[in-house]
Parts: structure tokens; C-alpha cells; sequence
């Protein structure tokens, strides 16, 4: 007889994970951190990016004019500048966008995984959010006086667009390099949380932006040449070089924000199973944001210092900045469009209304910045093309292993028939079989069984679940049941923030009461050889071999999985997708 009994780790049993070690409110890790603290650290690493948007923008604005603008053409730009900053970021991003989250994070691939995976599945918001997302790496590797403020007066920046035409309309593409690091707000909401990131923007970040390009302004008002950078003219001549070194400072922290971000997202697309797993390196005990990923810094690295030598300078990429993030923002704003609707409960003429004038105005900077795209703005478009490739090979080639291993599974009865009837040794200790199958016997287990002819006492199987929210309670990440005597099938769920931890699991099953030896185990994984099918049902023999490679460079399933490395046995098998 087969005993079943299942066991939750709800019912009061405990474990050991990253969630001992950082204390717990709700799902997220606690950060013992005040408001004000928080809101501190977020102005490096959150606004790093749109911080240094005064360094350029107004320079590339008004160069695009002309390079001689008289009064009305200065306080139009200026105004549209304002009037950016106040409809993208103050309204979109901070009012709106970051009301909606997963589970505390924000970001596109958040946003995708709450409306088209977790809310139902649907494969067009997934692609929206892996192309969004695909976008902002592209875009990461090209991340370079008092009455003026009549230009607050959006008249002047109506005026300018409706008076100087074409001329107008391309202007846009410039003044939209003062918003270029508003998504990082969303992006890093987790991070910090939603408060200290809105009194950093209200409080300091906003007023400094509108009153330096003010300043810019009010400078050109009182015939300083646009020649040269604007920015260095607002300190005396004495101080430049301090200023220059304190910009040069400042761009590498605009920098680290848009890296960070890439990080985090990183994480995210590998635990929703859209990129091959990269070696993630924890570089805080306390805030588990806080990671480095070698591969993507490297990359991002390589990329940039290619387009450097390149371009040449500065003024020559200028024209691959911003395509990206405004194609972000587009689809961002689809998306909030739904998550009004499903989210929020609000009506079709509501959202419609405030997510349709999101979308005109996005769309409106996208068709602006379209015009770089023969000067220089493919290049972020070719990368993004190429991360969302790779994206939708490594899912693809993942589920089509999954299919196949799914087909060899051995009903438990037979299984187990077969080692009575064929007198297979047992010796001590317990077996962990690492596996994507999700019912009966898997195939590692049945290959294992066919090369050593015998099994250990106590088998132990886990299929690991990546969930469509950040962070999973601790006490639901195990679920198992006894569906033989002493062999135990355990599902574990864990965020997609979160990283899986089977050995802390594994103590979390021993103290449920499932008997499993601590002290005697021993982790089986599998080491597939992937072949192309020859029956014509298989992936392209392209796609085959570049998820062969991706799958050659990704990151040992022990050292993913936390497994002590003289415990892991592994398993070769060929699989033809």
C-alpha cells in the first residue's frame, strides 16, 4: 500500500533560510532603516540617473534649435523641460506607477509577471514586459535664475512647439534626456519602498532639477554661448574644476543606478525562468537587493567602452539616448493601463482616459526620438533585440527539456514493484533528486537506479517553483508528500526575487517529521548533452544549438541551488529538443 500524507510547512514547522537571517515584515526582508535614511540612500542609487540630466540637456536642446535662441525659443524648451519632468515622472511614475506593485516591487518585469502571469496568463503582456525590460539594457549600456520660472507656464512650451514646427516636434527628442532615468523610480522600488522614494523626489530631486535648468536658462537669457557645456557656467570660474570633478562623480553614480537596476532585473528574468542562471553574488547581509552580477557587469562594460571608441564623443552617441526608455515608458504605460482596469477596478472611460494621456505622451517623445534612429539610435534597438532573443531561446529550449523530460516519468506503483521484484539494495542515507518533473518517478532517479542498481533508504524529491510574486512566506515554501514509504515528493516555491536554498528546505522537511538524515545526504542532478531532434517536432536546429550554448555557460544547478559541493553527484543524460 502506497501511505500518502502531506505535510505544510504552515503547520508550524520551521526552517532555516535567508529569511532567518533578515527579519521579516509580511514577505519582504526589513530594512532598520527611518524614512528619512531611505530617502537618503535612494537619491545615489534611485535618481543617480536623472540627477545628472542637467549635465546635457539643455545643451542638446537648444543646439537642436539652432544654436542662437532668442527669448520665446529658451522659455519654450524650458517650459517643455518642466512640464517633462511633472507629466512623466511626478504624475505617471510617482502618483501612479508605484501605487501598483508585486508584492512590494515595482519595475516592468514585475508589472508583466502581477498582469500576464500571476493576474492570467497572457502571452501578450509577457512579450510587452520582456521587450520593455530588453529595452532598458540596451539603453544601460548608453547611459552618458528666479524669472525664468515663468516657464512653468506651459503656454511657452505650447507656443514653441505650435509656433517652430518640425523644428518643435525634434526638440522633443532632446528634452526627453531629462526624464531618462524615471523609470529607475518604478524599477527600484523595492529597494526602498515607495515613501522614501516620493519625499526624495518631492522633497529635494524635483525642486534642484527645475531650479538648475532654470539657472541654465537664465544664463542664455544674458547671452552666454551655448557653445560649451551651460552647466559649468552656473559656478564661479574658481570653482570649475571642483564642479568638473563632482559631475565626474556624479555620472559614475548615475551609473551604479542603471547597473543596479540591470542587476535586479537580472534576478528577475532568471527566477521567471527567461535567462540562463549567472553566478548572483549577495554583497549586503541586510539588504538583499543588493547583489553583483558579474556576467552583466562585464558586458555592460565591454559594450560601453566599444561604443566609446566608436562614437568618438559624447555629442555623436547623444543620438542613441533615449529611443529605449521612451519604448519602455510606452509599454509601461499599456500596462498600467491594465492594471487599472484589473487591478484598481476603474472603469474603461477612466483608465483610458489617464493611461491614454500617458500613451500620447510617450508616444509622442518615441515618434520625437524615432528621428535618431539612422544616427546613432539602432544601437540601443540592436541590443534590446538582441537580450530579447536571447530571452525567448532560453524559455523556449527550458520548456522544451521540461517536455521531454516529462515524458519519461515512471508511475510510482510500477517503480516500486520493480525494486521489490528485483530485490534492489537499499543502503543508509537519504537521496535528494533535484528534478522538473512534478509527478511519479523522474527520470534522474530511474537513470541513477539503472547505472548503480541500488537506491538509498530515504528518497527525496524536489521540483522547484519560481512564483509570479517577489517573495514567498517562509512558511509556504515547502509542500511535500509521502507518496511511498520513505520517499517523500516535495514542491518548494520561492519568489522571483528570491533564491533558492534546497539544504535550509531540507532542515525546514526534517523538523515536518519526514525522517530524512541531515547527516547522510547525498544531491543528484543532471548534466544534460542537448541533441536536435530528427522527427521534424523539435526547436529550429539554430535555436537548439544557441540554448546549447547558453546552457554551457550557465551556472552549476548546485552552486544555484546552494548544494555543499562534496555532496553532489551528477547524472549525464542526453536530451534531444
Amino acid at each position: 500500500m502506497t501511505a500518502s500524507l502531506t505535510w505544510r510547512a504552515a503547520q508550524g514547522c520551521a526552517s532555516r533560510s535567508l529569511s532567518d537571517m533578515i527579519p521579516i515584515t509580511g514577505n519582504r526582508p526589513k530594512f532598520n532603516s527611518s524614512l528619512q535614511v531611505l530617502s537618503l540612500s535612494a537619491l545615489g542609487v534611485v535618481f543617480g540617473d536623472i540627477g545628472t540630466s542637467p549635465l546635457y540637456t539643455l545643451k542638446t536642446v537648444l543646439a537642436l534649435t539652432g544654436g542662437k535662441p532668442d527669448r520665446a525659443v529658451i522659455l519654450g524648451t524650458l517650459s517643455l523641460v518642466i512640464w517633462t519632468l511633472i507629466m512623466v515622472t511626478t504624475i505617471k511614475y510617482v502618483s501612479f506607477a508605484m501605487r501598483i506593485n508585486n508584492d512590494g516591487e515595482g519595475g516592468i518585469l514585475a508589472l508583466m509577471s502581477l498582469l500576464g502571469v500571476k493576474l492570467k496568463p497572457r502571452p501578450f503582456i509577457v512579450a510587452l514586459g520582456l521587450l520593455g525590460a530588453a529595452l532598458i539594457y540596451g539603453d544601460g549600456a548608453v547611459t552618458p535664475a528666479i524669472s525664468v520660472l515663468l516657464a512653468i507656464n506651459p503656454i511657452y512650451g505650447i507656443s514653441y512647439l505650435h509656433s517652430d514646427g518640425v523644428t518643435g516636434f525634434l526638440v522633443l527628442g532632446g528634452v526627453f534626456l531629462c526624464v531618462t532615468g524615471a523609470e529607475a523610480l518604478y524599477a527600484d522600488m523595492g529597494h526602498f519602498g515607495a515613501r522614501p522614494i516620493r519625499l526624495a523626489w518631492s522633497a529635494l530631486v524635483f525642486p534642484s532639477l527645475v531650479l538648475n535648468y532654470a539657472g541654465q536658462a537664465a544664463l542664455v537669457l544674458a547671452g552666454a554661448p551655448t557653445s560649451d557645456n551651460i552647466f559649468y557656467r552656473l559656478c564661479p570660474s574658481a570653482l570649475l574644476i571642483p564642479l568638473v570633478v563632482l559631475a565626474t562623480i556624479a555620472t559614475i553614480i548615475a551609473s551604479q543606478s542603471i547597473i543596479t537596476g540591470a542587476f535586479s532585473m537580472t534576478r528577475q528574468a532568471i527566477q521567471l525562468g527567461w535567462l540562463p542562471r549567472l553566478k548572483i553574488t549577495q554583497t549586503s547581509a541586510e539588504g538583499y537587493g543588493q547583489i553583483y552580477v558579474g556576467a552583466v557587469n562585464w558586458t555592460l562594460m565591454i559594450v560601453t567602452c566599444g561604443l566609446t571608441l566608436g562614437f568618438g564623443k559624447s555629442d555623436n552617441l547623444a543620438a542613441a539616448y533615449g529611443i529605449a526608455v521612451s519604448a519602455t515608458m510606452l509599454a509601461t504605460s499599456a500596462l498600467l493601463f491594465t492594471a487599472m482596469r484589473e487591478i484598481w477596478g476603474w472603469g474603461f472611460i477612466r483608465a483610458g482616459g489617464i493611461a491614454g494621456a500617458f500613451i500620447i505622451v510617450d508616444l509622442t517623445f518615441f515618434a520625437a526620438n524615432s528621428s535618431k534612429i539612422a544616427s546613432g539610435g539602432y544601437v540601443p534597438l540592436l541590443l534590446a533585440g538582441f537580450v530579447y532573443g536571447i530571452m525567448l531561446i532560453w524559455h523556449r529550449g527550458a520548456k522544451a527539456v521540461s517536455a521531454r523530460f516529462q515524458e519519461a516519468v515512471v508511475p510510482i506503483g510500477a517503480f516500486m514493484a520493480e525494486i521489490a521484484q528485483k530485490q534492489v539494495p537499499r543502503v543508509p542515507g537519504t537521496a535528494v533528486f533535484l528534478t522538473r518533473t512534478k509527478q511519479d518517478v523522474p527520470p534522474l532517479m530511474v537513470w541513477h537506479l539503472s547505472h548503480n542498481r541500488a537506491l538509498h533508504k530515504c528518497l527525496f524529491v524536489v521540483t522547484v517553483d519560481t512564483e509570479s510574486v517577489p517573495w514567498v512566506n517562509d512558511a509556504q515554501h515547502l509542500a511535500m508528500t509521502e507518496v511511498a514509504p520513505q520517499f517523500w515528493r516535495a514542491s518548494a516555491r520561492y519568489g522571483f526575487m528570491e533564491r533558492p536554498d534546497i539544504p535550509a528546505l531540507l532542515g525546514q522537511a526534517h523538523a515536518c517529521g519526514c525522517g530524512i538524515d541531515l547527516s547522510d545526504i547525498t544531491y543528484y542532478v543532471g548534466h544534460e548533452t542537448i541533441l536536435p531532434r530528427n522527427d521534424g517536432k523539435g526547436l529550429p536546429k539554430w535555436m537548439a544549438a544557441c540554448f546549447v550554448v547558453m546552457q554551457r555557460n550557465s551556472t552549476h544547478l548546485g552552486e544555484y541551488f546552494r548544494l555543499p559541493s562534496d555532496a553532489v553527484v551528477e547524472i549525464g543524460r542526453q536530451i534531444s529538443i
